[in-house]
């Protein structure tokens, strides 16, 4: 019998992929937008549909078997993933509203982790034992790797593409360029959703395991995938305009040609980490990216004061949310 909580965490659950849709629109459509490639609509429009095609290509779920293995069995329950789940929508919702590309991503792993810590401390356990260390070193290793991976290839994709195109007249290396930003773009929303639809459905597979519905050695009904490409790709259909300016504008001014570069780099290190179940931040992945194709130009194009507000974001958002999840938790433990 599926209980009351379950089923409320599932819905929990599908509304973070929702929202990690529309706050996470700007990393598929910034460049494309600030470079009028499409228009805003038109765009969002473009990221959902290789959102969600993303589906019927990642079926492996290795991402979503390492967030399933964040925090270690024996202390998962409902009430930690429902006390997850909340203080995860709670910042990823605060970080839209003031225009902060944080990590969805890490949001949702660190209130998982801060609620699983909890759980176990009030057992009388150790907190710390509570995770997988393997697992949760790795995650927050990426927070540096991530974007040093995509600036790294977008530099080298960047020299490659100026180096072919230096004869081109520039009104007809134009013309390509924002053509080819269509499937960069595209290729881009296509990794966005094959990484980040996945830590959800590992979230939902958990719950389902800690509710009884199901054992962890099962293998994922087909309706949990179903139902997360369509959230994340529904919600990035609703877009997040704020976090676009401040992706296709403030890092560093972006052409179709850098668009390109920029896309192509983070879209091949999202499929890369996918390949390994490396849970990544599509967020940190862009910006590092974006960075790599304003060095080409020179280091000063970058506004680094801007890349460091973003930093301190990126670093804040793991225990800010294993904090709040930890403080949620407590609450309902001692009160329901």
């Amino acid at each position: 019998m599926v209980t009351t909580l379950l089923v409320i965490v599932i819905i929990l659950a599908i509304a973070f992929d929702y929202i990690n849709g529309f706050h996470d629109a700007a990393n598929s459509i910034a460049t494309i937008v600030s470079t009028k490639v499409l228009s805003p609509f038109q765009a969002v429009l473009w990221a959902a549909a290789f959102n969600f095609a993303a589906y019927f290509y990642f079926t492996d779920h290795k991402v979503a078997n390492t967030i399933a293995k964040t925090v270690l069995e024996e202390y998962i329950t409902l009430e930690v993933i429902f006390a997850g789940l909340m203080a995860a929508i709670g910042w990823n919702l605060f970080t839209w509203y003031y225009g902060v590309p944080s990590s969805s991503s890490h949001t949702l792993i660190g209130g998982f982790a801060g609620a699983g810590m909890a759980h176990a401390f009030i057992l009388g356990d150790s907190a710390i034992g509570a995770i997988n260390v393997g697992a949760t070193l790795q995650i927050i290793s990426f927070i540096v790797l991530a974007p040093l991976i995509g600036m790294f290839i977008a530099v080298i994709i960047t020299l490659i593409i100026i180096n072919i195109s230096k004869r081109a007249r520039p009104a007809v290396a134009e013309w390509w360029f924002r053509k080819l930003q269509l499937v960069s773009s595209a290729a881009l929303s296509f990794a966005h959703g094959g990484n980040d639809a996945q830590k959800v459905m590992g979230i939902i597979f958990v719950a389902m395991v800690a509710g009884g519905y199901l054992q962890s050695g099962d293998s994922m009904p087909e309706w949990i995938p179903l139902a997360c490409y369509s959230a994340i790709a529904l919600g990035t259909m609703s877009g997040g305009w704020k976090i676009v300016k401040t992706m296709g504008t403030k890092i560093t001014k972006v052409t179709a040609l850098e668009g390109v570069g920029a896309e192509t780099a983070a879209a091949v290190t999202l499929g890369i980490t996918e390949h390994f179940g490396i849970p990544v931040s599509t967020t940190h992945t862009i910006t590092g990216s974006i960075i790599g194709v304003g060095v080409v130009k020179r280091v000063s194009a970058v506004r680094w004061g801007v890349t460091i507000s973003l930093l301190w974001a990126w670093i804040l958002t793991i225990p800010v949310s294993a904090i709040l999840a930890g403080i949620t938790y407590t609450v309902i433990h001692y009160l329901f």
